[in-house]
């Protein structure tokens, strides 16, 4: 089963919790709180995902203060959801955009969940990322959205610099930024910087935890720039 049919009846049965538990827990037709840990079972953590990117995505098209159609096909557009959980995806998209819990409940939930895993919360902010731009650029209060996930999942400046390069411009362009080091970092600690990226973000990492193609897709885009900004760096330094 995909991922996204995990959101119909057959998630029912995972207690997930807390405010992403709520909105998978209403649209399977009953509420589902567990106060315990939740993130150990590979089921639990590719449904916080799905519902961690389903949830930021609908707060992050409220972000101007009005919610389009463009915006919700926008994400349709990003994420190819089979026919026969779109309504489900829809349904939990328009949850979250009602709901009471404010973008930080979610995304407080999903560090915790992912808290040892920051590639994957990492995941998460470049599928909204893909989202944001769908129409074409990012806007203002986009990125500062985006800026503030990123500082709830407990990503730095410099971070978010690294993550917001591979999207938008101007530092789209700088090798340098797109490997998270300074001009003056070593031959060695850039290398030691481009080697963790490409173990971090491969898109076999993604196929092993189940995640949606499109994030696969997203993965192997990632780590195309990641290779083309330590090649141009290579090349920079006569290497």
């Amino acid at each position: 089963m995909s991922i996204w049919g995990k959101i119909g009846g057959a998630a029912a049965g995972l207690a997930l919790g807390g405010p992403l538990g709520a909105l998978i827990g209403a649209v399977a037709g009953h509420m589902m709180f567990d106060r315990g840990k939740s993130g150990a079972s590979p089921q639990h953590t590719q449904l916080a995902f799905t519902i961690g990117v389903i949830a930021l995505a609908a707060k992050m098209a409220k972000a101007d203060g009005v919610v389009t159609d463009d915006e919700v096909m926008a994400f349709r557009q990003v994420f190819s959801v089979p026919e026969d959980e779109a309504g489900n995806v829809q349904r939990v998209f328009e949850l979250a955009n009602r709901s009471v819990d404010g973008y930080e409940a979610y995304a407080r939930q999903l560090a915790g969940l992912f808290s040892t895993e920051p590639d994957m919360l990492e995941d998460i902010l470049d599928g909204l990322f893909h989202i944001a731009k769908a129409d074409g650029a990012v806007h203002e209060r986009e990125l500062e959205y985006l800026e503030n996930v990123a500082a709830i999942f407990g990503f730095g400046e410099a971070d978010f610099a690294r993550i917001r390069a591979r999207h938008i411009r101007p530092d789209r362009e700088d090798p340098y930024v797109i490997l998270g080091v300074e001009r003056t970092a070593s031959d060695e600690d850039v290398k030691k910087a481009y080697r963790r990226l490409v173990t971090e973000h491969h898109p076999d990492r993604a196929i092993s935890r189940g995640l949606p193609e499109e994030f696969v897709k997203i993965a192997t885009d990632k780590l195309a720039r990641i290779n083309d900004a330590y090649e141009r760096i290579e090349r920079e330094r006569g290497h």
